[in-house]
């Protein structure tokens, strides 16, 4: 029989995983807000391999530009971005708590654009999806994004949320971390500053 989402378990028997964009930042260094960039194709992606992945929604946190969403995402105002990353972390975390039955999230980077629908479901697939797990993305063994956080630890995540760091000293400071190696299937680079021109 299947769940409820009550339960975690979508109607269709897959448990509820949400995705969280991180996107709200001026992208000082890049020189715009990375939610723009390549005319809003790195939103693109990013949204739809988290869809594809496994990801029943996601929400993308803005804040210094504002743009429309993609088929099957949900902006989330941080007006705080300003203060830092830990505030478009936060933000987005409370949505995505605030969103019933939900068992764990997604958490990646609009600026890391070449994240593929293979690596979310590789994340997802080491993590259970489990209320329990963490688990975090790695390429050629560099610790990155994407990132999953079982619902069970959301609470603690965003009491350790502060200035412009998000989730990382978090999972820095435990031992229960399931390490993804996803070299095979993207760089896992972010991008500070825009290609040059030639």
């Amino acid at each position: 029989m299947k769940g409820s989402p009550e339960e975690g378990v979508s109607l269709d028997g897959a448990p509820t995983v949400v995705g969280v964009l991180l996107a709200a930042g001026g992208g000082t260094r890049y020189g715009m807000p990375k939610i723009l960039a390549e005319q809003g194709d790195w939103l693109r992606l990013c949204v739809a391999a988290l869809l594809a992945g496994g990801c029943c929604k996601v929400f993308v946190t803005v804040g210094a530009a504002a743009v429309a969403m993609p088929q099957g995402a949900e902006a989330v105002q941080v007006p705080t971005w300003r203060e830092g990353l830990s505030e478009s972390v936060r933000a987005g975390l409370v949505r995505a708590r605030g969103r019933q039955g939900v068992v764990g999230v997604v958490l990646h980077v609009v600026d890391i654009p070449d994240v593929s629908a293979p690596q979310v479901e590789r994340l997802l697939a080491a993590a259970g999806p489990s209320p329990r797990a963490l688990a975090r993305a790695t390429h050629f063994g560099q610790i990155g994004h994407p990132a999953y956080i079982g619902a069970d630890h959301l609470g603690a995540v965003l009491d350790s949320l502060s200035g412009d760091r998000g989730a990382g000293p978090f999972f820095a400071g435990r031992g229960d971390v399931i390490d993804v190696e996803c070299g095979d299937l993207g760089t896992g680079l972010d991008h500070d500053h825009p290609r040059p021109r030639p």
